[in-house]
């Protein structure tokens, strides 16, 4: 499954950018293709940040990453202790 959703982000990060130039390229007078060429982008963009994140997520959980440093909150008080980066 890794596999796939690692494909899927290539394929979503590559339309994003090839798109993403289209629609920056394009003639003031094709406001057709801009648009259409902005919403590919912006489609392909979104699907590579959440084939992103899960992967980043699945890395963490298997232990093939080393996990993120968070700040853990008391139950306490309302403060954020430990270090933030």
């Amino acid at each position: 499954m890794q596999k796939l959703i690692a494909i899927a982000n290539v394929i979503a990060w590559s339309g994003f950018w090839a798109f993403g130039y289209l629609a920056l390229t394009a003639g003031v007078d094709q406001t057709g293709q801009m648009v259409t060429a902005a919403i590919l982008a912006a489609f392909g963009g979104g699907v590579g940040m959440l084939a992103f994140f899960w992967l980043v997520r699945h890395s963490e959980q298997t232990g093939y990453a080393k996990p993120a440093n968070r700040a853990e909150k008391r139950e306490d008080d309302d403060e954020i202790h430990g270090e933030v980066l």
